[in-house]
């Protein structure tokens, strides 16, 4: 910015002091400096930078120009008076301190397979900075290391040399002409150099800094097409709308955000906060989790029903009537399937992998094996045990009459096994709605907080009972009154299922302990080999802070136009970033409490999930 002031006088001539404000690389060219000032300059600067602040520098230079003289031009190109020989007056260090609970949201999306990228127009510096204090570069990156450090092929250095990327770097070595990135990823052989930059960029870059807002779609794209994730990107400005529409999940500002931006994305943040974004997230991955238990759970009854109906076929005397059937769908399943809906979040659930929404299917082999081959089977062979040890049903299976040909007392004894199938199958149910409410928890760590479930299970063997004891019901739904030894014997069925589950996931939480102790001695194993320092594990997603309102050119160009002072209005958006623009993405992790973009890259064969957004 300049500001021109006069002395007064009577000459043709008057005095005029031109401002200078802008990013400090940018404004120490045009100044005229000793080289011990410029070290001295260029020392406080990085020391400022790399404390994550934003730097803005201010020179001045006097003149005297013609009454008549009128400022013009908006670049150092075209600017009608002189842009060089100005003298130092000083640097500024500008700081948005982190808002609380962001390096935490962050860590959270780490863990749960989600990798927030940095994209700012800050300074390399000051990017790096920010990003380390919440935890974006640094520790949260052992996993990544692990895998670089098993690629052969990558030559060494070039995880660090990739760490973070300047939008310089983009126009020299990204951004290939007359081809776009969807199709150089089908075809890389058309620019093998390009393709090469941006599959490093995608598995090394955390920060992208300087860039300007052509740059950000092209990032969006290049984790699509290069890496193949799902990406979510963030963002508040005019700028941001095609970066917005361009990824699978758009999220927009909704306190400062533009109308542009709200109706190019998918979402819009009513409170502009990145923990919003995790509570949403755990919000969809509770309904579909708890989705999957309900078809889980739904899915268990379904081979002990059907057994009976083959096993008649060879003679065996009928095990479950067609009502029974119906009182198990109707009048038990369905209502216990519903009472999913209000299951509560298991404590891992944000600390496992999302499911690929293109790739993973929500009913798996592993879910109907579950249901079919393991729960089922358990099942089965507790109804049939049970329904084999009544009275004289061993000698009907025997014997192989005809249902029809049996005599009173036959059927009698055939309705008090059915009964006790019945029952025995209702008990294993509420076992296999108690082993289904969690994945990996023990059930007694984790209780039994849904008390719509437990509701359901109390009425559904109130029903049973009902139906079992109540003499109006016993004719119409074949059943019989049961001693209190067989009743309890049919109970047992939901001890068993809940116990054989309690073995199986202390299996997989074991197992899963001995893997992670496993990887991290061998990444420390691995980097005492090589000689890197480490330092303890956190998790931590990217994200970073562009000024939404900044007004200097792409790269840390500095302004020159006519004003009445060089003020501080807009130097939280420009002093430290330079980029060109209105308005930047924004994540709910903005390092800095600006705007900022963000793309969420999922981990190896995992998918993205979530973005970040702004004001961090």
């Amino acid at each position: 910015h300049a500001a021109a002031g006069s002395a007064g006088g009577s000459s043709p001539d008057r005095d005029v002091r031109i401002i200078l404000k802008g990013a400090p690389e940018r404004v120490l060219q045009r100044c005229r400096l000793s080289d011990e000032v410029k070290k001295t300059a260029r020392e406080a600067q990085e020391a400022l930078m790399g404390q994550g602040k934003r730097m803005i520098c201010l020179a001045e230079l006097r003149t005297s120009l013609p009454k008549s003289f009128a400022f013009a031009g908006s670049s150092f190109e075209d600017a009608n008076f002189a842009t060089s020989g100005y003298e130092l007056s000083g640097l500024f260090a500008l700081e948005d301190p982190p808002k609380k609970g962001v390096p935490r949201a962050i860590a959270r999306l780490f863990d749960a397979g989600c990798r927030t990228v940095m994209v700012t127009g800050d300074h390399p510096d000051t990017a790096q900075a920010i990003a380390r204090r919440i935890g974006i570069v640094g520790d949260v990156d052992e996993e990544d290391e692990a895998e670089s450090s098993t690629d052969i092929e990558e030559p060494e250095g070039i995880r660090a040399q990739f760490l973070t990327i300047t939008g310089f770097a983009i126009e020299s070595q990204g951004a290939p002409d007359d081809v776009d990135l969807p199709h150089l990823a089908a075809h890389p052989e058309v620019a093998p150099s390009v393709a090469l930059f941006w599959r490093r960029c995608v598995k090394h870059t955390r920060v992208f800094a300087r860039v300007s807002p052509m740059h950000k779609r092209t990032i969006v794209q290049a984790y699509q097409h290069f890496g193949g994730h799902i990406t979510a990107m963030t963002g508040d400005g005019v700028n941001d709308a095609p970066a917005l529409k361009e990824a699978e999940v758009g999220i927009a500002m909704g306190i400062r955000g533009t109308e542009v931006a709200k109706e190019a994305a998918d979402i819009v943040l009513l409170d502009d906060d990145l923990t919003s974004v995790v509570a949403g997230m755990e919000q969809g991955r509770l309904c579909s989790e708890n989705l999957r238990k309900s078809i889980l759970y739904t899915l268990c009854s379904k081979v002990p029903q059907a057994l009976p109906t083959f096993a008649q076929l060879l003679g065996v005397p009928p095990a479950l009537r067609a009502a029974h059937v119906l009182l198990i769908d109707i009048g038990t399943d369905i209502w216990t399937a519903i009472a999913y809906a209000c299951q509560p979040a298991e404590h891992s659930l944000m600390a496992t992998q999302p499911r690929h929404p293109k790739r993973d299917r929500l009913v798996t082999c592993g879910m109907l094996t579950f249901s079919f081959a393991y729960i089922g089977v358990l099942q089965s062979v507790m109804c049939w045990a049970f329904f084999l040890a009544m009275p004289n049903m061993l000698e009907l299976t025997e014997q192989g009459k005809n249902v029809v040909d049996f005599s009173s007392a036959e059927d009698h004894d055939n309705t008090a096994g059915q009964t006790m199938y019945y029952w025995t199958l209702v008990m294993g149910q509420v076992g296999a709605a108690l082993a289904t409410t969690t994945t990996k928890s023990s059930l007694f760590t984790y209780g039994v907080p849904n008390m719509a479930l437990n509701v359901c299970i109390v009425l559904e063997i109130v029903l049973s009972l009902v139906l079992i004891y109540y003499s109006a019901f016993q004719v119409p739904f074949s059943t019989t009154a049961l001693p209190e030894s067989r009743l309890l014997m049919g109970t047992t069925a939901s001890l068993v299922i809940v116990a054989f589950e309690e073995v199986r996931k202390f299996m997989l939480r074991r197992g899963e302990t001995q893997r992670r102790r496993t990887s991290r001695l061998s990444l420390l194993q691995s980097r005492e080999n090589s000689g890197v320092l480490t330092q303890g594990a956190a998790g931590a997603v990217l994200a970073g802070g562009l000024r939404s309102d900044s007004k200097n050119s792409a790269h840390g160009g500095a302004d020159v136009s006519q004003g009445s002072a060089a003020t501080g209005e807009d130097v939280s958006t420009n002093a430290a970033s330079g980029v060109g623009g209105s308005s930047s993405p924004v994540t709910t992790a903005a390092a800095d409490g600006s705007p900022a973009s963000t793309v969420l890259r999922r981990l190896s064969m995992r998918s993205a999930h979530t973005p970040a957004h702004e004001g961090w």
